[in-house]
C-alpha cells in the first residue's frame, strides 16, 4: 500500500492523490490530538505514518496496544492492517505529501508560551522537506506562529532552496521572493487548530467542523481537501493567524465563563445561596445564556493556558487584555480556595490540615478521562503536601502518579476500602466510578468542589 517515492511537485497532483486516498499522510506527535487524528485517517483508507520522540509510544503502538484510554487496542490493530505504523526515525518525514504536526504547546515558569516543541519538531523535519510537500501546524498556539516561527524554520533550513507558496502580492515583498513562482521549488503550509475534547462521546470526531487557514489559496485548498476527506465539513478562514485567533477565542471563551461562575460561587457561598441550583433554575431560559460550572480550577492542554498566549501577544502590539487577564487570575486562585475550604472544614472538626490525613479523590483533568494535563487535583496536592498534610489519592485511570512538566510527586494510587480512616476526604473529579452516596457513608467529613455528592444530605459534606 505504500509507496516511498517522493511526494507531488503539483498541487493539482497532490490534490488527485489526497481525493484518491493515495497520498501519504505523515503525523507528528502522538498524543490525544496526534493519535486519534492518525486513526481518522486510517479509517477513510490513507496510508498513515505517525511519528512520535518517546520510544515508548512507538513500541506500544508496534505492538497493537494503546496508551490512551477512551482509545481502544482494536483501533490501532484496525489502522495497522490499513498501514498504519509508528516511528521515531524522522528520515521518513521525505516521503509524505502531507505533515501535521501536533505537538504540545504549554507555558513556561514565567507563564510564558513554550514553542519549543514547535521550534524543535520544526528544525527536525526542515532538513527533509520535499517540494510540493503540504505540511500543517495543529497545535494550539497564538497568532502568527506558523508564519512568523514555523515557516522562516523549514525555508532556511530545507536542502533543496524550496520557498513556502505564497500570494503574489506577499511574495513579491519577500526577501524570499526568488523561485517563489516555481512550483518545484515549492511547499504548502497551513494552521488547522485541534479540537479534540477528551470525554465527549455525543459528537463524533469527524463531526467536528475543521478550520482551515492556509499561507496561500492554494495552500487553504489542499489543507481543506485533506481534512474534507475525514471531517464532514471544513470551514476555511482567510490566513493562518485567523485560524489560530479561533482556537483562542473558543477556549478563552470557556476560560472567561468558567471564570464568572468560579466568581459567583464565592459570592454565593457567602450569602448562603447554592450556585448549582442558580445555574440549573438559569438554565431554563431558552436563549441567551449556556450553562458553565465552577470547579476546583482549570485543567486540560487549551483552556488553562490559551488565555496567556495571546495576552502575550498582545503586548507585542502595546495592548493589555485585562478581562482576560483577570479570568487567568481568578480560576489560577481556585485551588487555593479548595485549600482554605479543606482547613477550614477540618477546623470544625477540631483538626488542623498539618499532620491531617487526606484523600483526594479524582486527578484528571476532568470527570472520566485519562489526562492529568494541568490538572488543578496536583496543585491541590502539592499544596496541602507544603501545610503538612499526609496526601493519598484515587483516580481510576492514574495507578501511579510520577514526574510531569510541573510536578513530581511519585505516588501510587491508594484503595478505597478504608476511607473511614481518612480525616477528610476531597472530591477534585467527579468521575462516573465513584458510589458518593457510600464516600459519603463512610467517610469522617467530605470536600465537594463539584457537586457530586447532590442530592445526599449529609452534616459531613462540606460544598466548596
Amino acid at each position: 500500500m505504500t509507496n516511498h517515492s517522493a511526494p507531488s511537485h503539483t498541487p493539482e497532483q497532490l490534490k488527485n492523490k489526497i481525493q484518491q486516498r493515495q497520498a501519504r499522510v505523515g503525523i507528528i506527535g502522538l498524543g490525544y490530538v496526534g493519535l486519534p487524528l492518525a486513526l481518522l485517517f486510517s479509517e477513510q483508507k490513507f496510508a498513515v505514518t505517525g511519528f512520535d520522540i518517546d520510544q515508548r509510544k512507538v513500541d506500544t503502538l508496534a505492538r497493537g496496544e494503546s496508551y490512551i484510554y477512551r482509545i481502544a487496542a482494536e483501533e490501532i490493530r484496525s489502522a495497522q492492517a490499513q498501514g498504519f505504523s509508528a516511528t521515531s526515525d524522522y528520515s521518513r518525514l521525505d516521503a509524505m505529501d502531507a505533515i501535521i504536526i501536533c505537538v504540545p504547546t504549554p507555558l513556561n515558569q514565567y507563564h510564558e508560551p513554550d514553542l519549543s516543541y514547535i521550534t524543535d519538531t520544526t528544525h527536525a523535519l526542515a532538513p527533509h522537506l520535499q517540494p510540493g510537500q503540504l505540511v500543517i501546524l495543529e497545535s494550539t498556539t497564538y497568532p502568527g506562529t506558523t508564519e512568523e516561527v514555523m515557516l522562516p524554520i523549514l525555508e532556511k533550513e530545507n536542502k533543496q532552496g524550496l520557498k513556502a507558496a505564497r500570494t503574489a502580492s506577499t511574495a513579491a515583498s519577500s526577501n524570499n521572493s526568488p523561485g517563489a513562482g516555481s512550483a518545484e521549488k515549492e511547499f504548502f503550509v497551513a494552521f488547522s487548530p485541534e479540537r479534540e475534547d477528551p470525554g465527549n462521546t455525543t459528537v463524533a470526531r469527524c463531526d467536528i467542523p475543521k478550520v482551515v487557514g492556509g499561507v496561500n489559496p492554494q495552500a487553504a485548498e489542499l489543507a481543506g481537501t485533506l481534512y474534507g476527506s475525514i471531517f464532514h465539513r471544513t470551514v476555511p478562514v482567510s490566513s493562518p493567524a485567523a485560524a489560530e485567533m479561533t482556537k483562542l477565542l473558543e477556549n478563552i471563551y470557556r476560560c472567561v465563563n468558567i471564570a464568572l461562575v468560579n466568581e459567583l460561587k464565592l459570592l454565593c457561598l457567602r450569602m448562603g445561596i447554592d450556585i448549582w441550583e442558580v445555574i440549573a433554575a438559569a438554565s431554563t431560559k431558552p436563549f441567551g445564556f449556556h450553562p458553565f460550572y465552577p470547579g476546583p480550577g482549570l485543567g486540560g492542554h487549551c483552556i488553562p493556558i490559551d488565555p496567556f498566549y495571546l495576552s502575550w501577544k498582545a503586548k507585542e502590539f502595546d495592548f493589555r487584555t485585562r478581562f482576560i487577564e483577570l479570568a487567568g487570575e481568578i480560576n489560577n486562585n481556585m485551588p487555593y480556595h479548595v485549600l482554605a475550604s479543606i482547613g477550614g472544614a477540618l477546623n470544625q472538626h477540631k483538626k488542623s490540615v498539618n499532620g491531617a490525613r487526606v484523600l483526594i479523590l479524582g486527578v484528571a483533568y476532568k470527570k472520566d478521562i485519562d489526562d492529568l494535563r494541568e490538572s488543578p487535583a496536583l496543585t491541590v496536592i502539592e499544596l496541602l503536601q507544603h501545610e503538612g498534610a499526609q496526601v493519598s489519592y484515587h483516580d481510576p485511570y492514574f495507578p501511579f502518579i510520577g514526574k510531569g512538566r510541573k510536578y513530581d510527586l511519585q505516588m501510587k494510587r491508594a484503595e478505597l476500602d478504608k476511607l473511614g480512616e481518612y480525616d477528610c476526604i476531597v472530591i477534585i473529579t467527579d468521575h462516573s466510578d465513584y458510589d458518593y452516596k457510600k464516600i459519603v457513608g463512610e467517610a469522617q467529613l467530605v470536600v465537594d468542589t463539584r457537586n457530586a455528592t447532590k442530592g445526599i444530605d449529609s452534616p459531613k459534606v462540606v460544598r466548596c
